[in-house]
C-alpha cells in the first residue's frame, strides 16, 4: 500500500518535472503516513497525555479561601515576601523561582541552609493528594507551610509571622478571614519547631494564645495555597504534535524530528516509562523505590515510609481543628497505607513537563543528565532500603538518544491564571 502511494507520487513528480514540489508533496506524503503509523490503541494513549485531558483541579476541602482571588492576590505577596525568613532574604520564589519552572536548579534546596532534598516545582501540585517527594503534607497549603519554620529553609517562627501579618497585611488577611487576634501582649518569637529558646517561649503561651497564632500561620499557608493554584503549564510540542495526530492534520509530522518520535514510542512501550509517567502530567502521583542511590549511604533515606507517621500526626493536616473539611473529605489520610513495605525507600513521582529544563535529577539531584537517568532505569540497579521495583530493560545508544530527544518536547512556559 505504501509502495504504491509512494510511486504515485513518484510518476507525479515525474509527470510534471517540478522538483520543488515533488519534494514538497512527498513530505506531505511522509507526514501522513506518519500520522496512520499509530494504531487506534496508541492514539488513545497519545490523547491521554495531551494537556488539555488534564479535568478541572480538585477541590481542597481543607481550604475554604482557595478559590477566592482576592486570597491568590494576597498569597501571591506572601510567595515573594522575603520577610518571612530569619534573615529577610528569604521567600518562596527563593526555592520556587518562576525563571526555573518554579524550582531551584539545585542539587538540593538552598535557603538558610542546605536542605536534603531538591526541591520540587509546584506548578499543578495541587492536584496530588500528597506534597513532597515522601508525601509528608497532604495539601498544598500545609505543605507551604513546612518551609517558613524549617531551620535550613526559611528559619522563622511563628509568632513572628503572624506579627508581620498584623504589620503588613492585616486589613487584606481581615478581609478573607475575620478579625485577627490581639497579640500586643505576647513575645516577638515563639514556635515549636524553633530554637529552644523559641519552643520554649511557645510553651509558656496560653493555649488559647497557641491556637490563636496557629491559625493566623495556617490562613498564611491557605493564602499561598490559592496562588500556586494559579499556576499551570502551557501546551508543549507534544501536545501540539498530538493534537495534529488526532486531527489527522498532514503537517503534524513536522512538529516533532524522527528522533523525538522514536522516544515517543518507546516511552510508551518498550521503556514503560508510561506506566509511572502517565496522563496529561506525566505522573501517577504514587511512590516508588527505582533503586536510586542515597546521598548518605550509610543512614539511606526511607522516603515515604518515614513520612507516614509525619503526615498522620501533623497539626494541619486535612483532619486537623485548622482545615475547613469535614471528617468524609479526608479519604487519602483516613485510609493512608501505614505498614506496605513497597513504601520503603520509595518517593514520588515527579511530572516531566519540563523536565528537560530542570536538572539534576532525582529527590536529591544524584543524577546530573537524563541520558543519565535512563541509563539508571535501564540498569534497575538493587535498592540501598525496600525493593527496587523496576526491571532491567535493554536500551541501545540510539534508543537513549531518542528518548533524550522525546523529553525536550515536553518543555513549554509556565502560566498564570
Amino acid at each position: 500500500m505504501k509502495k504504491s502511494i509512494w510511486l504515485q507520487a513518484w510518476s507525479f513528480c515525474m509527470t510534471f518535472m517540478m522538483v520543488g514540489y515533488c519534494v514538497a508533496s512527498s513530505d506531505l506524503l511522509t507526514f501522513d503516513m506518519d500520522i496512520s503509523s499509530w494504531s487506534s490503541s496508541e492514539m488513545r494513549v497519545l490523547q491521554s497525555l495531551h494537556i488539555d485531558q488534564l479535568p478541572p483541579a480538585p477541590v481542597d476541602r481543607s481550604n475554604a479561601y482557595e478559590r477566592i482571588p482576592a486570597t491568590a492576590d494576597l498569597g501571591k505577596r506572601l510567595f515573594f515576601d522575603a520577610r518571612f525568613s530569619a534573615n529577610q532574604k528569604i521567600s518562596c520564589a527563593s526555592c520556587h523561582s518562576p525563571q526555573q519552572q518554579f524550582q531551584d536548579g539545585l542539587a538540593l534546596g538552598q535557603g538558610i541552609g542546605k536542605g536534603k532534598r531538591r526541591t520540587m516545582s509546584i506548578v499543578e501540585s495541587g492536584r496530588s493528594p500528597w506534597q513532597f517527594w515522601d508525601g509528608r503534607k497532604d495539601s498544598l497549603w500545609a505543605q507551604a507551610l513546612g518551609p517558613m519554620e524549617d531551620a535550613n529553609e526559611h528559619g522563622g517562627n511563628r509568632l513572628a509571622f503572624a506579627n508581620l501579618i498584623r504589620q503588613h497585611y492585616q486589613s487584606d488577611y481581615e478581609k478573607l478571614f475575620g478579625s485577627m487576634p490581639d497579640l500586643k501582649d505576647l513575645p516577638g518569637n515563639a514556635s515549636p519547631n524553633g530554637t529552644a529558646e523559641e519552643r520554649d517561649t511557645w510553651a509558656k503561651l496560653s493555649e488559647a494564645s497557641r491556637q490563636s497564632v496557629s491559625g493566623i500561620f495556617a490562613n498564611m499557608g491557605k493564602a499561598i495555597a490559592a496562588y500556586e493554584r494559579t499556576l499551570h503549564h502551557a501546551p508543549s510540542r507534544l501536545d501540539n504534535y498530538i493534537a495534529g495526530t488526532l486531527h489527522r492534520d498532514p503537517t503534524a509530522g513536522q512538529i516533532l524530528s524522527s528522533s523525538e518520535k522514536r522516544g515517543l514510542r518507546l516511552f510508551i512501550g518498550k521503556g514503560e516509562c508510561i506506566s509511572c509517567h502517565g496522563g496529561a502530567l506525566m505522573t501517577d502521583q504514587h511512590f516508588h523505590n527505582t533503586g536510586v542511590v542515597s546521598r548518605d549511604v550509610k543512614n539511606p533515606d526511607q522516603g515515604r515510609s518515614s513520612a507516614i507517621s509525619t503526615v498522620v500526626n501533623d497539626q494541619f493536616n486535612c483532619l486537623g481543628k485548622f482545615s475547613d473539611a469535614g471528617p468524609r473529605d479526608c479519604q487519602e489520610l483516613e485510609f493512608i497505607a501505614n505498614d506496605d513495605p513497597h513504601m520503603v525507600g520509595a518517593f514520588k513521582t515527579p511530572s516531566l513537563r519540563n523536565v528537560a529544563l530542570r536538572p539534576p535529577y532525582m529527590h536529591a539531584g544524584q543524577i546530573s543528565t537524563l541520558r543519565d537517568v535512563i541509563h539508571h532505569y535501564a540498569d534497575a540497579p538493587s535498592a540501598l532500603v525496600g525493593h527496587n521495583e523496576r526491571k532491567r530493560i535493554a536500551f541501545s545508544e540510539q534508543e537513549i538518544d531518542d528518548l533524550v530527544s522525546f523529553l525536550g518536547t515536553l518543555s513549554s512556559a509556565g502560566i498564570e491564571n
